[in-house]
Order: C-alpha cells, then structure tokens, then sequence
C-alpha cells in the first residue's frame, strides 16, 4: 500500500517537472544567497582575527588612541606599572608601494621586546643569528612577511619604494618576518618608521603582556589613570567584535534579502501545490475512498512540499558555496563594502550552516505546502468524485480579517528600536506585509477586475471568473505579488539611496579641483610650506585644506572619523539634517553619532585632541554616507588651536574664473614634482563613487531579475494547471459556441487580470516595504537617512511588460487544454 501510494506522489511530482522545478529554483537562489553571505563573512572574520592574534601575539591588553598617534612618554610610565610583566610599543601606518594600488600595512617595532610579547613579528635575515639581531636596528630597512613578498615580487636587491611623510622612501629588503603566517605586512625599526612617517614621538599602540593572576579588566582599570584622554585599553577579541559589529548590518541585511527570496520561493510551492491538488482532486478523493486516511494524506502532501525544499535547499547549498568562492576571490570578504579591505579570507565550509539553511529550504518547501495540504485533507471523497463537482479554488481563502490585520501589525512592528543594532521590527513589518499582501489579493482582484468592460464576450467571461473565484487569483498571483513586491522594493530603496548619495556628492565636492598626499588612513600628508606654495599658485581663488583623524569617544565603540575643515559657524557647507543651533565651540556629527551615542544639537561632547579633552558643543547633525562608525566635523582653525596640528591631508581648490581645471592639475605636477600628489575632478570622484556604489548593490539586481522571471515562470504553470483542470469548463464554452481564439482571448485576459491583480498588490506592498527600508531597516542598521524617491518610469514600464508577458504565458499555458475534443472534454468523467 505504501509502495502504490508513495509511486502516485512521487509520480505527480515528475509529472509536473516544470513547475517543480521553478519551486526548486527560487528555494534554491533564497538559499544560495543566505549561504553565501554567511560564508563570505565567516571567512572575512575569520582571517581578521588570525590576523589579529598574529599581530597582538602573546598581548593580554593593548592601549590604543587616535589614528595620528599619541605621546610616545606614556611607554615608559605603563613598563613600568606593577600589573605589566612586557610591553611593546607599536607604530601603524598604511603605506602605498611604488607601482601597486593596495596599501602596504608597515609596523614600526622594538626588536628586543618582540621576543616577550609579539614573538610571530620576530624578522630573520639569511645571514647568521648576530646580523639578524643587528639588521632589526638599520634605519632605511625593512623586513616583509612571505606573502607580502609575493604580492610584491621584488627583484633581489631591488629597493622597496613607499610613500613617507617627505615623499618617495626607499627601503632595502633586509629579510623577512616568517612568523607571520598569511599576513600581508613590512616590519621596520620603530624609530625609522617614526622618523620616515612623521610619527615622531608618537606611538600608534602599546602592547601589553600581564604578570600572572592579573586580568585584562583589572589591568584596564587600574592603568586608566595613566592613559591620556582618547587612549582606552582594550583586548585583542574586542577589536575582532568592533569588525562584527560593523559588518553585521550588511550581512544581516543581505541575509534576510535572501530570506525574501526564499518567502518568494514559498509562495510559489503554495501556488504549484495547490494548483496539483485542483487538478489531481478526484485522484486524492479516490485515494480516500480506497482507505487513504486524512492525515496521511496530508503528511504525504506535505513530503511533496518537503521534497521540494529538499531539493532547493541541495542545490541552493551547492551554489552557495560556489557563490562564496567566486565572490571571495572577486571582491573580497566583504561583498564591495570595505569593512575588511586589505585580508584575502580562505572559503571553509561549516557543516553546521549548510545544514541550517538546508533546513531553512525544507521549511520554505513545508510552509508552502502547509495550506494545500490542509484543504486536500478536508475533501469529501464523494463529492470529489462527481465530475460536476465545485472548484476548489474558486472559494476565498478563510478569514478575511486576517489580511487587514497583518497590515495594520506591519505597521506596529515599525516601531520598536532596533534589538543589539538589528532592526527587527523592520524585518517583520515586511514579512507582515508580504503576507498581509497575499491575503488580500481575493479583494484586490475584485476591484481589478471591476474596471473591466463586460464586452467583449471573452473579458466578460474573464472578469466574471476572477469576480466568482477570488481563490485562483490568490493561487495564481501570490508569487508574482511576492516577486514584484521584492523588485519594486529594492528598485525604489536602491534608487532612493542612489539619488541621495548623488546629492550628497554635489554638496560635500563643491571645489573644482581636489588635492590629496594620500588615501585616508594612509601615510603622507601636505606640509604647511606644500599648503603655502599651493594656496599661491596662479589661478588660485580659495583653497580649503582638510585634516583627517579617527578618535574615539566611547571605549565600546569603533573608533570615530575627525574631520578638520573650514566650516561656517552655521555649517551650510555640510549636508545637515534637523535642528541646528549657534554654539561658541562647536562640532557637527554624523547621523550615526546621533542614534550611536544619543548626542542631539545644543548637547556637550568631549572631543580628545593632543591627549586632552576638549568640551564641545554639537550645532548639528549631518548626513554622511562615507562613515558608517560615525563622524564628526570641527573648524580647522579650532583643531589647529587645541592640538598644534598645522598639517593638511586634502585640499579643495577653487580656481578663479577663466582658469582650466586640467591646465592647473598640471600646474601642480610641475610644481610638486616629488610629492606625487593624487587630483581629481567632483565628476570623477563622483563616477568612482556610483560605480563603487553600484558594484556594491550589483548582487540585488541579479535577484531582482531572477524574482520577476520566477514570478513569470510561476504564472505561466499556474494557467498549465488550471487550463488542465477547467477542459471540462472549455469544452462547454465550445458546445454554446465560443471558438478557439475567443477561448484563448479569455485566458490571456484572465491572466493579464490576474498578473495585473499580483502587480497592483506588488505596488502596494513593494512601496510599502521600500519605506519601511528606507526609514526603518535602513536608518537602524546603518544610522542614516536619504530621501524617498520612486522611478515612476522604469516602474511603469515594468508593470506594463510584466501584465503583458503574463497574458502570453497564460495563453501558451492554456493552448494543450484547448487542443483536444469539446465532446471528449464534457463526457470526461469517472
């Protein structure tokens, strides 16, 4: 018995192979995309914290304070402490290398505490141990990691050129640090790298080995009264958790993107399940009348469902760990977002999350199943088994309410804060609305079909059809609801985003020409005689000279960007946002520094510069794409005041009227020979910027495009089935005189109507969720906001091509239904 039963269902499946396999599909892409990303960010912070505890070696604490450093007379007072067993002081600086892009991360050490405390940074040379001993001290040497040498591929005896403070800086390769493991990293004597990148008497970190049975927390505490303001002690695993922190909200982000997709793959089981089960009733009302008991019924419907998430869920796994390994070697471990720019992550496969979204696509495959299977185990052999017996589709779903109410709670879910920086009502005010969508298609349907003309006589019959039978439309149309509700989201929050990142642009570039020594957090910088020289030139109408550093306000949080520029005092030369007040010292912050640290105009901060902190007062707020972490801007004047910094990173030039941009940049060549300086134009800072942005964004295209052809595919097999099911209903058409065409005209407009029911709920719902990206997900994920704009004409396009292209699927669907005899199709019956 169980033998026959198992051949009929799994005969059904492979009967409808097509269909099954679109389910299989859009289970599978939902699955390949939340793999891939779990995959990508476990390698990325895998390798960072190899990385790091390469580095850090046998360090129990680190000190460590703003990005240009701090007083190197701290190293002695914390040696000396009773808590500290070794100390290593530490200078960190990104260089770029002659003829390469990337930056070359160069530590500045003492040989002779490596050994105590950061043992793995120990360099060799080929030479006996004495000269090894001896080349850690040379000045103009350096030392690099295998895999540094690799990338570099130096010629013996061929110098390594990096970009100093001064200019071009020419180091001998002495050797290299073995220890080092996959870091990419050139270790020098502290004091040249002191002296080569205008460190002088300062130190980037020190690393702290502790006495026995004392603790990094009772270490931090009682050194705090040593550090100066802007150093904080903290250990090794919080900077790994700082990187999780921050690249959390794009993998979230992107994973629950895929759980869309894998809702999308769901409503698509529902709809082929429950078309087979119109179209097999009499066959399942057999099944019972023969002993097949309710329950079983149900459970081997529902294996139906299970072995299609199976399936999905197999192959989803399989692609997204080809996903992972393409998308690692293509743009690194963090999918474009530079949250780990600088590592090359190895893919490692963990059993555990593979098996956890396989569950994930079994779970889609039995969700969609579930309803099916519910209304299968409720017919009554009896009736089932009359021909004339009622569609099943043709009845509205249960509870009518149930539509509105998820609706009215999406909009309740909006309104939580986020959970551990995680906008949790944001994803179930989608998932809400999804569904809220779905249930009210049957209405939705009834007002779409309303509008309709009753003549001619195949869009009367059409129209009547979808009046009378809301069920199909649900059926039907769920998956493309589904489907254009993920694209028109995504279509309206990418645009929404692009558009403001573009504003943003023109305002923060207003110069017409934009200098830099160096990338930031790169060495080099423009020295006051380089800013005099080039505020002089010729042509030269106003030049703005900015300086950047990174500062940090709370010991639990990322260290913050400082940005040094001139401002007005009412800061309309920044992007502001909300309320701004008039302050005697004022600082403008980012949005993230508003919902990250509370802070709100006419609120203090205090801001550490020079090892002392300074109160400040907040003016306002300002809208920053560049800095998740946070940001903050000060006058340049103040900044130089409180902290005798006279140096400059970037200037803005403003050429006086009648003078050429490319003349000028060329000015400055000839001008600055060796100071390599790097121009550029707002427009191509501005195309480098959506490019990097589109890049960013390319992986939501693809499944935007995928949803809406599975959205297609999943009306086209909905229309197979039902064409199937209703030859009873053609052949009578036929018999009162309706022909071929007309028949095929009233398909193509119940399909059309139908597509078009699916795609005014995809508008509804898609907007809906594009704001609830925009203002809720967006804003508590990332802490900014941008500007809500639609592309009405690419939307109205879509739609339009989308209601087309359905209409010709049903009609492809349908024409093997219309194919055979009127007379065989109305005396078909058991």
């Amino acid at each position: 018995m169980i033998r026959g039963v198992a051949a009929v269902f799994v005969g059904g499946l492979l009967r409808r192979r097509a269909a099954s396999g679109l389910s299989v599909l859009a289970i599978a892409l939902g699955v390949a995309l939340g793999l891939a990303v779990q995959l990508i960010n476990d390698a990325a912070l895998a390798e960072f914290g190899r990385g790091l505890r390469t580095l850090a070696g046998e360090a129990d604490l680190r000190l460590v304070g703003p990005a240009s450093g701090f007083d190197d007379a701290l190293f002695e007072a914390v040696a000396l402490h009773p808590l500290v067993a070794d100390a290593s002081p530490v200078v960190d600086v990104s260089a770029r290398a002659q003829g390469q892009e990337a930056a070359i991360p160069v530590l500045g050490l003492d040989v002779l505490r490596l050994p105590a405390v950061q043992p793995a940074l120990i360099p060799r040379t080929d030479e006996d141990r004495a000269s090894t001993a001896f080349a850690g001290f040379r000045q103009a040497g350096v030392f690099l990691s295998p895999v540094l040498a690799t990338r570099l591929r130096l010629a013996a005896d061929t110098p390594l050129v990096l970009k100093g403070s001064a200019g071009a800086l020419e180091l001998a390769v002495l050797g290299s640090v073995p220890g080092a493991g996959a870091e990419s990293v050139a270790v020098m004597d502290i004091h040249a790298a002191q002296h080569a990148f205008g460190m002088t008497g300062r130190l980037s970190r020190i690393d702290l080995r502790l006495r026995p049975g004392a603790t990094p927390d009772d270490a931090a505490r009682a050194l705090a009264t040593l550090l100066p303001a802007g150093v904080v002690a903290v250990t090794p695993q919080a900077s790994v958790a700082q990187a999780r922190g921050l690249s959390r909200a794009y993998r979230v982000n992107l994973t629950m993107l895929a759980v869309i997709a894998l809702v999308c793959g769901g409503f698509l089981v529902f709809s082929t399940q429950a078309l087979s089960i119109a179209r097999r009733r009499t066959e399942f009302a057999f099944l019972r009348a023969i002993g097949l008991g309710r329950r079983r019924l149900r459970a081997w419907l529902l294996g139906e469902g299970a072995l299609l998430g199976i399936a999905g869920g197999a192959l989803g796994c399989a692609l997204g760990v080809g996903f992972a390994a393409a998308a690692l070697d293509w743009i690194g471990g963090d999918l474009g977002a530079g949250y780990f720019s600088g590592i090359a992550p190895s893919l490692v496969v963990s059993p555990g999350a593979v098996a956890a979204f396989l569950a994930l696509g079994v779970m889609a495959g039995l969700a969609g199943a579930w309803i099916p299977a519910r209304r299968a185990g409720a017919i009554a052999p009896a009736a089932a088994l009359k021909a004339g017996a009622g569609d099943p589709l043709s009845a509205a779903p249960g509870w009518p309410w149930l539509g509105p109410l998820c609706l009215l709670l999406a909009l309740a879910a909006c309104l939580p804060p986020p959970l551990a920086g995680i906008p949790v009502g944001g994803y179930a005010a989608v998932a809400l609305l999804l569904v809220g969508g779905v249930l009210s298609l049957g209405r939705l349907s009834r007002v779409v079909s309303a509008w309709c003309p009753p003549v001619p006589v195949p869009l009367g019959l059409a129209r009547a059809r979808l009046q009378a039978a809301p069920g199909q439309v649900v059926v039907a149309a769920a998956g493309v609801l589904a489907s254009s509700a993920l694209a028109i989201a995504m279509a309206v929050m990418v645009a929404s985003f692009r558009d403001s990142v573009d504003q943003w642009l023109t305002k923060v570039l207003p110069a017409e020409l934009y200098v830099r020594a160096a990338e930031r957090n790169q060495a080099g910088h423009l020295s006051v005689a380089v800013q005099r020289r080039l505020a002089a030139m010729p042509g030269v109408a106003r030049v703005d000279f900015l300086r950047h550093d990174r500062v940090i306000l709370d010991a639990g949080l990322a260290p913050v960007s400082l940005i040094a520029r001139p401002v007005s005092e009412d800061g309309h030369e920044l992007p502001l946002v909300g309320e701004q007040v008039a302050a005697a010292d004022p600082v403008w912050v980012s949005e993230a520094l508003v919902d990250l640290l509370g802070l709100a105009p006419g609120m203090p901060l205090q801001v550490p510069l020079a090892g002392r902190s300074h109160p400040f007062t907040v003016a306002g707020a300002w809208r920053d794409y560049a800095r998740q972490g946070g940001a903050l801007v000060m006058p340049l004047a103040r900044y130089r005041e409180l902290s005798g910094d006279a140096l400059a990173d970037d200037a803005a030039v403003h050429l006086a009227p009648g003078h050429d941009v490319g003349g000028f940049a060329a000015a400055i060549d000839e001008t600055f020979p060796a100071a390599d300086l790097e121009m550029a134009s707002p427009g191509e800072i501005r195309r480098i910027s959506l490019r990097i942005f589109d890049r960013s964004f390319a992986v939501t295209y693809l499944l935007e495009a995928a949803a809406v052809l599975i959205g297609l595919a999943g009306i086209a097999a909905s229309f197979a089935a039902m064409a199937a099911a209703r030859r009873r209903e053609f052949g009578m058409l036929r018999h009162l005189g309706l022909g071929r065409r007309q028949i095929a005209a009233m398909i193509a407009a119940e399909g059309g109507l139908t597509a078009a029911s699916g795609a005014l709920g995809g508008v509804l719902v898609g907007g809906a969720i594009a704001l609830v990206l925009v203002e809720v997900v967006n804003r508590q994920s990332f802490h900014w906001s941008m500007d809500y704009r639609v592309p009405w004409w690419s939307l109205s396009l879509f739609l339009v091509v989308l209601v087309a292209l359905a209409a010709c699927a049903a009609v492809l669907a349908g024409r093997l239904a219309m194919s055979g005899s009127a007379v065989r199709a109305v005396s078909e019956d058991w």
